[in-house]
C-alpha cells in the first residue's frame, strides 16, 4: 500500500479502520454524525456531545486523519490537564505505529518521538513538531499550528469558581495567537460542558459554529427555543422526544439510572447539553442576596444595612462557587450599637456511614436577623470523634439549644449525643421532624430570608466551606459546597445531590423564623425609648431623692 493510492478522503470510513483495529463494535449512527461534521468543520467549530459518547476517541482518530491526508500540517492537541494531554498523544502515536495503512506516518530515527511531541514520516524539518498535546494550564507561548483540537479542555476542577472561570476564558484566547495565519487553518473544541458559565458559551458568542449532540432526542421547538437551533438534526425528532440517541450504547433505562445518579441539574448539564441551566431566575435562592461580613460570637449591631453596589462586592479572596453573576456583598453599613444576641442555636443534620455529610451550623438571632458565624459539613455520622466535635462547637460558641434533625435513625443521634454534652456542655437539645419534599421546604424556608437580606453570613464560612470540599473526588467535589447548594437548588425533587449544609442552614432559618417578623427599625426605637426611661428614671432620683413617688409620665 503507498500513501498515494490509499488516501481516505472520508473521515468516516477511516473511522471504521480504527474502530475495526481496536476491536471495537463499528461506530455507531451518532459516532458517525459527529465524523461527517467534524470533517467538514469551518475554521471556528464547538463540537459538544454528551459524556461517554466517544468524541476524544473520535478526536484522536481525526488528528491522524488529517496527517494521512497531508503530513505538512502542525497540529496542537490541547487536553484540560498534562496526564490527559500525555494520554492522548500517546493513543495517537500507538494508532500510527499499529494500523497498517498509515505506518508510513511512524516518526523516522532523527525525528521527534515523545509523549509531549512527536514528527511523522514524511513531516519536512520544522520548528513546531506534527503534534503537540498540552495541557491547558501550560505554557502554550512560542507554539505554532494549523490546527488546534481542543479535547475537554473545560473541567469541574478548573471552573469550580469565577476566578477559575475567568483564567480558563483567558488561556483559551491564547489560541489565536499560536494559530498560524493561512485560509485552512482551523480551531476545534469537543468537550462536555461543566458549568453553567461554560467557556464554550463565551466562544459561541464570538464567532464559533456550534453542533451539540445530546443523550435525548428533542422536538424541533425544544431545539429553537432551548438550544438555539444548533442541536444536530440526528438527535432532533418529534416522535423519539426524550429516547437515547445512542440505542446501541446506552438504553433508555441506563440514561435514568446516570439521571438518578448524577442529579436533574447535573445531567441537564452533562447529558442534555442545556445552555440555558445558568439562568438564575430557574434557581430561588441566590448568594447576592446574603449579606457576608464578620460575625462576634457575642454582640452584633442593631441593625445590619444592605446594598449590591460594585463598592460593597468582595473580591476574589472569597472564593464563589455560586452562578455566574451571582456575588457576594458587604453591607452598606451598621446601625446602632453592638448588644448582645437574644438567642443562639445550633443545627444538626445527622448523616449514617454513606456519602452524605454531618452539617452542623450556628444560628444568633437580634432583632429579627439571623447571623451565621460558622456551618460545617463533617464526614462522620454516631463516631466518638464527630459527637465530641459537636459539643465543643455547642461550647465554643455559647448555645442555648441544639435542634437535631430526627428523621434519620428515629432520635438516636440525639440518645448518643447527650452523654457527650453531659461532659463537655450541658445543653438542651430538641427534635425536629420533617415531612414535606425537601426541596420545596428548603426553598420556601430560606427564600423569603434572603429576599429581605435578613441573613449575615460570615466570610470564614464562605472560606471554610470552600476548603472543605477539596479533599472530595473532583468530579463531585462541588457537590458537597454550601454555595454551590444554595445556588443550585430548585424546587424539583432530586435537584440537588447533595444538601446537607444547606438542609442545617434551613433548620437554623426555620426555627427563628418566628422571630422574623419582628421589625428591626421597631426593635431599635423600643429600646431607644427604654435607654430614654432609664436616664429620666436617674435623674428623678438624682433630684428627687430615693423617696419621692414617681412623677406621672412614668
Amino acid at each position: 500500500m503507498t500513501q498515494t493510492s490509499e488516501k481516505i478522503l472520508d473521515f468516516r470510513n477511516f473511522l471504521w479502520i480504527v474502530w475495526n483495529h481496536l476491536a471495537l463494535p463499528d461506530p455507531t449512527k451518532l459516532q458517525y454524525n459527529i465524523a461527517d461534521h467534524l470533517q467538514d468543520a469551518g475554521r471556528r467549530e464547538i463540537i459538544e456531545a454528551f459524556r461517554g459518547c466517544g468524541k476524544s476517541w473520535v478526536a484522536s482518530a481525526y488528528v491522524v486523519w488529517r496527517l494521512h491526508l497531508d503530513a505538512t500540517k502542525n497540529i496542537l492537541v490541547v487536553s484540560a490537564s498534562k496526564q490527559r494531554a500525555d494520554d492522548f498523544s500517546t493513543f495517537t502515536l500507538r494508532l500510527i505505529n499499529e494500523i497498517p495503512i498509515i505506518q508510513y506516518l511512524r516518526p523516522k530515527p532523527d525525528q521527534r518521538c515523545s509523549k509531549l511531541s512527536f514528527d511523522v514520516g514524511p513531516a519536512p524539518a520544522a520548528h513546531a513538531p506534527s503534534v503537540k498535546s498540552l495541557g491547558i494550564t501550560s505554557q502554550l507561548t512560542g507554539t505554532r499550528a494549523d490546527i488546534i483540537v481542543a479535547d475537554d479542555i473545560e473541567v469541574q476542577n478548573n471552573t469550580l469558581t469565577q476566578g477559575m472561570r475567568d483564567k480558563l476564558d483567558e488561556q483559551v484566547k491564547e489560541f489565536e495567537a499560536i494559530l498560524k495565519p493561512l485560509d485552512t487553518s482551523q480551531i476545534i473544541f469537543l468537550g462536555t460542558p461543566q458549568c453553567e458559565d461554560t467557556v464554550y458559551g463565551k466562544l459561541s458568542k464570538r464567532g464559533y459554529n456550534v453542533r451539540i449532540w445530546p443523550a435525548h432526542h428533542i422536538t424541533q421547538e425544544t431545539n429553537e427555543q432551548t438550544y438555539e437551533g444548533n442541536v444536530a438534526e440526528i438527535c432532533v425528532n418529534e416522535e423519539k422526544e426524550g429516547k437515547t440517541t445512542e440505542p446501541l450504547r446506552f438504553s433508555d433505562i441506563d440514561l435514568e439510572e446516570r439521571k438518578s445518579s448524577y442529579g436533574r441539574a447535573g445531567y441537564e448539564l452533562q447529558f442534555m447539553l442545556n445552555p440555558q441551566l445558568g439562568d438564575m431566575e430557574r434557581y430561588p435562592l441566590k448568594v447576592s442576596d446574603l449579606i457576608v461580613t464578620e460575625v462576634d460570637n457575642d454582640v452584633a449591631p442593631e441593625k445590619v444595612v444592605y446594598a449590591s453596589s460594585p463598592d460593597q462586592e468582595w473580591d476574589s479572596s472569597l472564593p464563589n462557587i455560586g452562578l455566574s453573576g451571582d456575588r457576594f456583598y458587604r453591607p452598606m453599613k451598621s446601625v446602632g450599637e453592638m448588644i448582645p444576641y437574644t438567642g443562639s442555636i445550633m443545627a444538626i443534620d445527622p448523616s449514617g456511614r454513606g456519602k452524605d455529610e454531618t452539617g452542623y451550623g450556628i444560628g444568633k438571632m437580634l432583632n429579627g436577623q439571623i447571623f451565621v458565624p460558622e456551618l460545617v459539613g463533617l464526614q462522620g455520622g454516631y463516631d466518638a470523634n464527630t459527637l465530641g466535635l459537636l459539643a465543643d462547637a455547642a461550647k465554643r460558641n455559647k448555645v442555648n439549644k441544639i435542634i437535631i434533625e430526627s428523621n434519620m435513625g428515629d432520635g438516636m443521634f440525639s440518645e448518643l449525643m447527650k452523654p457527650v454534652l453531659r461532659n463537655v456542655y450541658p445543653c438542651t437539645l430538641e427534635e425536629v421532624r420533617h415531612h414535606t419534599q425537601k426541596e420545596r421546604r428548603i426553598a420556601d424556608t430560606l427564600e423569603p430570608v434572603l429576599g429581605s437580606h435578613k441573613l449575615i453570613i460570615d466570610p470564614s464560612v464562605i472560606k471554610e466551606d470552600y476548603h472543605s470540599i477539596q479533599h472530595y473526588p473532583a468530579e463531585r467535589r462541588a457537590y458537597y459546597s454550601l454555595i454551590y447548594q444554595l445556588s443550585r437548588l430548585t424546587r424539583d425533587k432530586g435537584s440537588l445531590m447533595q444538601d446537607d449544609r444547606l438542609d442545617t442552614l434551613s433548620m437554623i432559618v426555620g426555627y427563628w423564623v418566628e422571630q422574623m417578623n419582628q421589625d428591626v427599625n421597631r426593635k431599635m426605637a423600643q429600646r431607644k425609648d427604654h435607654l430614654l426611661e432609664e436616664q429620666l428614671r436617674d435623674f428623678h432620683r438624682h433630684v428627687f431623692g430615693g423617696k419621692q413617688t414617681q412623677p406621672t409620665w412614668m
